[in-house]
């Protein structure tokens, strides 16, 4: 609120008294001073929600709202400061962060799998073989095979922790690399 602003709520009497240089026109000059921030950081609400255009700082919490944590790298402390998160990088985080409703919706599935290993590394190529063949040539039941681009293999950590998180709880899987 403006000093004027808040001028206009005060009853008739005292506001004919509030003319600069006196204490009643400082202090609303004051209170005006104190609520400048607090408007700042509404009229840019949201700016702060959405994950593709908040600070960087403020990506893992949001990500954290829409349960990625569980994807989270292991963290391990160290003195230059907070690690990025996910071995992709915080671009790839506001990415997924952004599309974590309709990878919930599609959870499970097949569809939910590839789109989630597509955004994370921002790479296509992935397949999903569902009739892999066992060493002794039968197919394998409730198995699957997550074939990646070769380009993902650093990543590797990253995307065992999707595949267990993704698939249904029954499936087993192998990741390879092509």
């Amino acid at each position: 609120m403006t000093r004027q602003e808040i001028e206009r709520l005060l009853p008739e009497i005292i506001r004919r008294t509030c003319i600069p240089k006196t204490p009643l026109f400082a202090l609303l000059e004051v209170m005006a001073g104190l609520h400048q921030s607090s408007e700042q950081l509404l009229d840019e609400i949201d700016l702060i929600c959405d994950p593709l255009r908040t600070r960087d700082a403020f990506v893992a919490f949001l990500a954290r709202w829409v349960d990625l944590e569980r994807i989270f790298d292991p963290v391990i402390p160290s003195a230059e400061g907070p690690e990025e998160p996910i071995s992709t990088g915080l671009g790839r985080l506001r990415e997924l962060t952004a599309a974590a409703g309709t990878l919930a919706q599609w959870r499970g599935t097949r569809r939910g799998l590839l789109s989630f290993l597509k955004i994370v590394t921002g790479l296509d190529g992935f397949e999903i073989l569902e009739t892999v063949p066992g060493d002794d040539g039968s197919i394998q039941p409730f198995h699957m095979e997550v074939l990646a681009p070769a380009a993902a293999e650093i990543h590797r950590p990253l995307l065992d922790r999707i595949i267990r998180q993704e698939k249904p709880a029954y499936v087993t899987y192998q990741l390879r690399f092509r």
